[in-house]
């Protein structure tokens, strides 16, 4: 996908935020607000005194001590309400774009995520969409307050004499806009590198708890923990240039805002000495500018903090951009199964440059069990996953009931199918659950046929708890036959005419092997059946056997 530039990520995230416009031209109104009323209050303070030495307009001083607690309690109420209304919208957009994620990664499954890693998928999920907080709750609102505020009291100094509001509108440009450009510049790609890091450490770490056993098994881990120490330092270095250049983008501000304030002082005192402006002119300008630092030094350093925020916005939408490999059918007529054609099928994945598949053609009769044979690596796996539609084919066509799946509803074809996997997938969750995956609505009735025929019920059974009983994170509390068997349940349970089982029992011993063949021959009077297998003892109920080879039929 073609790399965005920094300026449309940015507008992208912000066009995100419409739905809430309202919310946030609130927050906006409740933070100048907040911030006027804390600029203003030293500046009474100043007005206060001076009228207190008789200089310039005489004022009482419990009104002003009334309009400081006003100033003051306007602060305190309008900022709190404005973090809360920055914080609703940060939280509910974060909600939408998790929302807009998992819809993305539903679409691009399993094609586009098939080999990513899963550590760094769960980095983007997590840590990724969370960083967004910062710009929602941080960044737009304050930018909109800053330049509201600080036009007002640029107006409000530039009434003393203009060219102390044009000194004040140069020093709010510097620290709020050129700093953050300047420090951004120098940070270059070093926010993309950083989450892209955090992505490859959070992989590495998820392999390895994954691989612990093997890791103790083989002795390997003082390899592990080198490889572990070796990207943990790597990300540590770029975290260390990112924090050098926040503390570089602070003493600059602090610098600058000093500068300014030395600048106003001198052109104040200048013009009070030279008569143009009187003793108010020269105290209160620089009274003014003194307090109102504030929404631009929050601006300042956005030069740093927008860096991780904006690589991983830019993670975020490239998901959401990214283009599926097949997308979901609807509004076409639904199909009944009678059987299924594969006509002149070719077919590459789009990592490699050979053939997997070569103008493979299979009739599969209604009713019929097929037998596929040949050794792993053959296209056996890749034939039932473009019967599937997870895949377009490159040449040919794949045809349930003489129509083209690229014209078949995917529920309709997804209805139709069952599909078990070389390796099945468990949740965290109960056997019943895991199983019901297959038929949301089946009783336990359903679940418990289903087990029988995948010869699993006698088993479950021996449990404690029964079909109550947790499979643990992965099933890894199951044997992998076990996980097999519960696969194939769920194959029974969701009843589809047209079963594509890729190595049913490749996990089994030959006595179980026999069961579920059995299973499969007796009741498949009414399912239409393709069996792959590298085995030949596998396939020996079907009907036909073909054998396979270098993606072709042999």
């Amino acid at each position: 996908m073609k790399k965005q530039s920094k300026i449309r990520i940015l507008l992208r995230m912000i066009k995100l935020v419409k739905p809430l416009t309202g919310y946030m031209l609130l927050a906006i109104m409740f933070g100048t607000v907040g911030f006027l009323a804390a600029q203003f209050i030293p500046i009474m303070g100043g007005k206060g005194i001076l009228s207190g030495l008789g200089i310039g307009k005489e004022l009482e001083w419990y009104k002003i001590l009334l309009i400081l607690l006003g100033l003051a309690l306007t602060r305190a109420v309008f900022r709190l309400s404005e973090q809360r209304m920055n914080h609703y919208i940060a939280f509910t957009l974060l909600a939408i774009i998790r929302d807009k994620v998992f819809k993305a990664l539903r679409r691009l499954c399993p094609a586009k995520l098939e080999g990513r890693d899963k550590g760094d998928m769960i980095s983007l999920i997590t840590s990724d969409v969370e960083l967004l907080e910062v710009f929602y709750a941080h960044t737009i609102s304050p930018i909109c307050i800053a330049i509201i505020t600080e036009t007002i009291m640029c107006l409000f100094i530039g009434s003393y004499h203009p060219i102390l509001g044009v000194v004040a509108f140069f020093a709010f440009v510097t620290i709020g806009i050129m700093l953050p450009i300047i420090i951004s510049k120098r940070s270059g790609d070093l926010g993309d590198n950083l989450r892209a890091g955090s992505g490859e450490l959070s992989a590495h770490m998820l392999e390895s708890i994954r691989g612990v056993d093997e890791t103790l098994q083989y002795n390997a881990g003082s390899k592990r923990l080198e490889e572990i120490n070796k990207k943990t330092t790597a990300l540590s270095e770029k975290q260390s240039i990112l924090s050098k250049l926040t503390g570089t983008n602070i003493a600059l501000a602090n610098t600058f805002i000093l500068l300014f304030d030395v600048i106003m002082l001198l052109i104040s005192g200048y013009l009070y000495i030279r008569g143009i402006v009187g003793f108010d002119g020269f105290i209160i300008p620089m009274i003014a500018l003194m307090s109102s630092f504030g929404p631009v030094t929050a601006l300042s350093a956005l030069g740093t903090t927008l860096q991780s925020t904006i690589a991983s916005g830019a993670r975020v939408l490239a998901v959401i951009d990214e283009k599926p490999e097949t997308e979901d059918i609807a509004g076409e007529e639904n199909v009944e199964f009678t059987g299924a054609n594969v006509r002149g099928v070719s077919f590459s994945y789009p990592a490699t440059n050979s053939k997997v598949l070569n103008d493979v053609s299979l009739n599969i009769a209604r009713g019929s069990i097929i037998g596929i044979v040949g050794k792993s690596g053959c296209g056996k796996s890749t034939l039932l996953k473009l019967l599937m539609r997870f895949w377009k084919v490159e040449e040919g066509a794949m045809e349930i009931s003489d129509t083209n799946v690229e014209k078949i509803n995917t529920d309709n074809l997804r209805d139709m199918e069952s599909y078990m996997t070389q390796e099945t997938r468990l949740f965290k969750d109960t056997i019943a659950n895991n199983i019901r995956i297959a038929k949301l609505d089946a009783s336990d009735e359903e679940v418990i046929e289903a087990c029988k025929k995948a010869s699993i019920h006698d088993f479950i059974m021996t449990l404690p708890n029964g079909y109550d009983t947790p499979v643990g994170e992965l099933g890894d509390t199951l044997s992998g036959g076990e996980r097999q068997r519960i696969g194939l349940a769920r194959a029974f349970l969701h009843n589809a005419p047209f079963m594509l089982l890729d190595e049913p029992t490749s996990n089994l011993d030959s006595l179980n092997e026999a069961v579920i063949l059995k299973s499969l021959y007796e009741y498949s009077e009414d399912k239409t059946i393709v069996l792959v297998s590298h085995r030949q003892s596998t396939v020996r109920v079907a009907d036909k056997t073909l054998s396979m080879s270098s993606g072709s039929m042999v």
